[in-house]
């Protein structure tokens, strides 16, 4: 089955270069980030981690824990930080998974059942559906999907954006409209009432369609 926003998580246990995780465990009462990389040594990848680890204490402001996964071995992420290190400016600061038995890649539907043996021996390119983003909420469930390719590197501030849209609709019942930054105004939830929306709102709102109404947003971070 294709895991989709609303599945919960797959829990697995992993190695990795912070050492062994459980999963849901391991994101206790956060939110998480997981995202996965074809293969170490990759040059897309190499640049978005490095940027993954400067912007990392955004991701800690928001309860946001990150976690990235190759197939690669633990020595190979090892290798692999002090590249991004010296070409990025910044290692790694959050842990990296081994999935060199590619279970985790498999359970998250990343990567066809017919993919087995030594990952060194496969190329990127068998890789390449391994350019997965899953935000995960405290409930375990998740809440966003991407599929990146290969060639075009992954857009960190625009999942920030996401997260900072997701954290506020959880917790009050809005919607966010398009191109929504934090602080800017926000959509009534089509499943508030206007009777529920009277008690919630009651300075009202503006509304150019009956389904349409828009209203301050409740909180600024």
């Amino acid at each position: 089955m294709t895991l989709t926003i609303g599945h919960t998580a797959p829990d697995f246990h992993a190695q990795t270069t912070d050492g062994p995780i459980n999963f849901h465990e391991w994101i206790g009462n956060s939110w998480a980030v997981l995202f996965s990389h074809p293969r170490d040594f990759t040059p897309v990848c190499t640049t978005e981690l490095g940027y993954m680890a400067r912007i990392k204490p955004e991701f800690d402001r928001r309860n946001v824990k990150i976690v990235g996964l190759s197939v690669d071995p633990l020595d190979n992420h090892t290798a692999w930080a002090g590249d991004i290190a010296e070409t990025q400016g910044t290692a790694p600061n959050f842990p990296m998974i081994s999935d060199n038995d590619y279970t985790i890649s498999k359970a998250y539907g990343m990567l066809p059942a017919g993919i087995t043996g030594d990952p060194t021996k496969h190329s990127p390119a068998e890789m390449a559906t391994l350019r997965n983003v899953f935000v995960i909420g405290p409930d375990k469930k998740i809440k966003l999907v991407l599929v990146y390719p290969m060639t075009t590197g992954r857009n960190f501030d625009e999942i920030l954006r996401v997260i900072d849209s997701l954290q506020l609709t959880a917790e009050h019942k809005v919607a966010t409209p398009a191109q929504w930054r934090p602080g800017e105004d926000v959509i009534i939830a089509g499943s508030v009432t206007d009777d529920e929306a009277r008690h919630i709102y009651p300075d009202g709102w503006k509304a150019p369609r009956p389904y349409l109404r828009i209203v301050p947003n409740p909180i600024t971070r």
